[in-house]
This record gives C-alpha cells, structure tokens and sequence, in this order.
C-alpha cells in the first residue's frame, strides 16, 4: 500500500472512532440521563410530590409514548439531509428538558415534560444512530457499535453517582435534575463536537418504503415485546428496593451496578454473537433478562434488586444493539426506516410496561405481579426472535 494510501486509511479510521466516542456521549446524555435518570431519582420524585405507583408509572408511559411518537417522526423522509442538525437539536432539548423538571407542579406537567425528553431521545437515538452506522459499514468497524451503545450504561452510571452524592449532602429531590441537566449539557457538548458527519449515502436521500418480511416482522414484535417487559424493572428497581427494604443506602449502589454493567454488555455479548448470530442472542440474553426481571421481587433484599440490576444492565443494551443491527440487514435498503420501525415497536412495549405494573402495584402492594408478568412477556420475545434467525448469522452478515 502506498503511503497516501496507508495515510488515508489511518485518517478515516481516527473519523469513524471520534464518531463512535461521540456516539457514546450521545448515547450517555440522550438514554443514560434522558431517559433512565428517571429511575434513580423516582423514589424521591414520588415522595416530594406524594406520588402512588400508577401516576409514576403514568409520568414513566408518557415518556415512552414520546419515545414513540419521535421514533415514527423519524422515520419519514423530512430529515434528509439534516440528520446532523436534528440529533444536536435533540441533545439540546434533552438538557433543557431534565431542567425542567422541578419546575413542573403536578402529574399532568410531569407528563408532558417527559412526552418531550421522549421525543427527544428517539430523535438522538435514530439520526445518531443512522449517520454513525453508515460510517461503520463503509469502513468495515462495526465493532465500534459496542462503543457507541456503551454509552447508555455510562449515562446510567453518572446518574447512580449523583444518587450517591446527593445522599451524602441530604439534598432535596429537585437537585438531582438540576445536577443530571448539568452533566447532560457536557454530554451534548461533546457529542456535538465530536459528530460532525452526515450519513453516508450510496443513493437517492429518500429510502425507498420498508419491504416487510416474515423475518423483519418477527423481529419487530420481538423487539417490542422486550421493550414491554424490560422497561418495567428499568423504571421500578430503585422503588423496589424502597419498597421491600425501605430507603436504603444500597439505592446508589444498585443502579451504580446496572449502569456498569450495561456499559460493557455490548462487549461481553459480542462473542455470543458472532458465534451464534444475532437472533439467537437476541433469545439468549431476553432470557436471562427475564430470570432478573424475576429475581429483583423473588430474592430478598439487597440481593434481589442487585441481582435484576445486573441482569437488566448486562442485557437490555446489547439487545437493543442486536436488534437495531437485526432490523438493518432485514432492510439495507430502508436502514432509517427500519431503524425507526424498530424504535417504535420498542416504544410502544414501552408505553405498555410501567401502566400495567404501576396499576399492579397500587392493586397488590407490591411489584411482584407485574414483575413476573413482564418476565413471561421477555421468554415469549426470546422465542419470537428465533423466527429471524434464518439467513442472518453474524454480526457482519
């Protein structure tokens, strides 16, 4: 190789790993604060304001309702071309919105905030995730989509740490969305920096509409299914360990434990993947993330919630990766589309989860009924996912 060559391919390979460290910060301020800062702090939100089960929960669905309603947005063709302007914007409002949280004075303000930081953390997670995985396809590093995915686990670990610190100082429960919309301005700072690309495109801006097969189809259903049933140990965990033990200085270090885990399990399932496919570790990690989902109400306390904490870190990231990858290859042609489709069903399970099992709760006094439901819901989306095992094998396939 020349050396023009040698220098080309080493200056492209510095772009795509700025983008991927970009993509993680992203990934950290739009998911790991957007949106799962809201479980760390939600015990303290439902005491401040005197909050039950189901409004939680109901401030929790409008989140995942936004979710929804953005993943839809995003999949229409009026962000061609602005991807990049779309996914700051979005970064941006995410800060704003984590601001604003303590400013809302009732359920129905709440409500509409987390609607917002919804849409906003669809719009970060799709066009983020459109202009960095076509760079990784063109220069062959779909390796580093571990990295960018990482990211979540990251954010959810800064959110454990201020838990942690907040508790040290007695702070009030409307510090810590003061504090997470701080680290989350840092975040989209550098992740804008960072992310200066547009998507790599091979054709016409406007993808050409999805094509829907009998594998696609099943991996969406399957996606979605996850979503209901992982989402509710994601948004309950801290307030089950109150519930069962009571405030607890174990709270930080529970979801410290869930974000540390989440940032590597990208990592730790990449060999599961390439030896099995993406569809079958799709099955196996929805598995072992219903036997925590399960765990967290079963086992007693701390254990309990330790145990579901580090299953639900170590799996729901690289399912989420598996099946965005899954829904990609189903559909190179529409990758946005896809992208979005996916996003939306997972939305939609999402919207589901934390309604029934907020309701559960307030009905039962405790998690345990919804938790095992949302268990049973993860089994089925394992064996729904086998459906799209044919013909996709890999993580390059």
């Amino acid at each position: 190789m020349t050396p023009t060559g040698a220098h080309s391919d080493s200056a492209a390979d510095v772009m795509v790993i700025r983008l991927a460290v970009g993509g993680m910060a992203a990934m950290a301020t739009a998911m790991g604060l957007g949106r799962f800062v809201f479980t760390p702090l939600l015990p303290d939100l439902m005491a401040g304001m005197g909050l039950n089960p189901s409004q939680a929960g109901l401030i929790a669905s409008a989140n995942y309702v936004g979710y929804l309603v953005g993943a839809v947005l995003a999949g229409y063709s009026w962000a061609a071309g602005r991807e990049r302007a779309v996914f700051a914007l979005a970064l941006i409002a995410t800060t704003a919105l984590l601001a604003a949280m303590p400013l809302a004075g009732g359920v129905v303000l709440l409500s509409a905030i987390r609607f917002a930081a919804g849409v906003a953390s669809a719009f970060a997670l799709v066009f983020c995730a459109t202009i960095l995985f076509s760079h990784f396809a063109a220069t062959a590093r779909n390796d580093l989509v571990a990295l960018h995915f990482g990211g979540v686990g990251v954010g959810m670990a800064v959110s454990a740490l201020l838990l942690m610190g907040l508790g040290l100082i007695s702070a009030r429960w409307t510090t810590g969305w003061y504090a997470a919309a701080i680290v989350a301005l840092v975040g989209s700072i550098v992740a804008i920096g960072l992310v200066r690309a547009d998507p790599v495109r091979h054709e016409d801006l406007k993808e050409p509409p999805l094509v829907w097969t009998r594998k696609l189809l099943a991996i969406v259903t399957a996606y979605g299914l996850f979503g209901c049933g992982y989402i509710v140990t994601a948004t309950f965990l801290v307030a089950i360990l109150r519930d069962k033990a009571g405030p607890s200085d174990m709270e930080g270090p529970v979801w410290l434990a869930t974000g540390v885990a989440a940032a590597v399990s990208v990592y730790v399932w990449e060999p599961v993947a390439r030896r099995f496919g993406l569809a079958v570790s799709f099955c196996i990690a929805s598995l072992v993330e219903a036997f925590g989902v399960a765990a967290s109400v079963l086992l007693a306390p701390p254990l309990g919630p330790f145990v579901g904490g580090i299953l639900l870190g170590g799996t729901f990231v690289a399912v989420t990766t598996f099946g965005l990858q899954l829904g990609g290859i189903l559909a190179p042609r529409s990758r946005r589309k896809a992208l979005a489709v996916m996003t939306a069903a997972f939305g939609t399970g999402q919207i589901i989860g934390p309604l029934f099992a907020g309701r559960l709760a307030d009905v039962s006094g405790n998690y345990t009924s919804g938790s095992m439901i949302a268990a049973l819901i993860l089994t089925v989306a394992a064996l729904l996912a086998l459906v799209a095992r044919p013909g996709v094998m890999g993580t390059q396939s």
